[in-house]
């Protein structure tokens, strides 16, 4: 089944905003909104900072949970882009040489959109592709273009982030643009709160 063409400019949107936008993941963490009471200036002018580049569209990250972070971009106040990313604790074969890779959810309430899934896997793959990702016994087929992949049927979506919320691991397959089976593994750890904090800031 392949989306219909509204969606795919949709997650290409999404995809822009991650590759070119978002604070890497391994900084993520150092990046995260402080907890601690000292230094409360220096935390209030970064807070200002940080809502000041939210209000400008650029992606910010507003909160960091295990191996999972939550991302927020506005744009003139209104129009609000959520998302939650993680990068791959693993990627198999360890010798090819390929890009970062992200697995994120988006919400966008302006366009009625919630919790969308988009991976990238940083290579190019074979269009349509053989792919697919698992989460325990459930297994959900994907739909490759480009360096980019979604659940192949839409109406699938909720029982995948439902089946990652109750999980520990997510495993995405994929076959390169050359042959390559590669497979990548992701931690589950922190996305069921990323998710809450996404709901929170783009109900």
């Amino acid at each position: 089944m392949i989306r219909p063409d509204h969606s795919i400019r949709h997650r290409v949107f999404a995809i822009a905003l991650a590759l070119f936008c978002i604070t890497p993941f391994s900084l993520m963490a150092q990046n995260a909104p402080s907890t601690s009471t000292k230094g409360t200036t220096k935390t209030a002018k970064k807070t200002d900072t940080k809502a000041e580049e939210a209000a400008s569209g650029k992606p910010m990250q507003v909160a960091s949970y295990g191996d999972w972070g939550a991302f927020l971009a506005q744009q003139g106040g209104k129009k609000k882009t959520c998302y939650a990313l993680a990068q791959p604790k693993e990627r198999l074969p360890a010798n090819l040489k390929r890009d970062p890779a992200y697995v994120f959810i988006s919400s966008r309430p302006a366009e009625n959109v919630h919790n969308e899934i988009s991976i990238i896997m940083g290579f190019p793959m074979k269009d349509n592709g053989e792919a697919r990702a698992d989460v325990g016994n459930a297994r959900f087929e994907l739909i490759s273009k480009g360096n980019n992949a979604w659940v192949k049927n839409p109406a699938e979506e909720g029982q995948f982030i439902e089946a990652m919320k109750r999980g520990s691991k997510l495993v995405v397959k994929a076959s390169s643009a050359k042959g390559n089976m590669t497979t990548d593994s992701y931690s589950l750890a922190g996305l069921s709160q990323a998710l809450e904090r996404v709901q929170k800031d783009c109900p």
